[in-house]
């Protein structure tokens, strides 16, 4: 992953943050593209993977 695909995922990832309003069924959907994104950044899950994550569930 190059230095601009991961400072595009960063501010995609502040720019979801700064949505949530802590409630926490209205941020459900939020909270998962997050996840998602933060798994692309970690590796945890391949960038093209239909499966959002086998670990967890999401």
């Amino acid at each position: 992953m190059t230095e601009q695909q991961i400072n595009a995922i960063q501010e995609a990832i502040n720019s979801l943050k700064s949505t949530l309003t802590g409630n926490m069924f209205s941020d459900m959907e939020t909270r998962d593209q997050i996840h998602n994104l933060e798994m692309q950044l970690k590796g945890v899950k391949p960038m093209d993977s239909h499966f959002d994550c086998i670990g967890c569930g999401s």
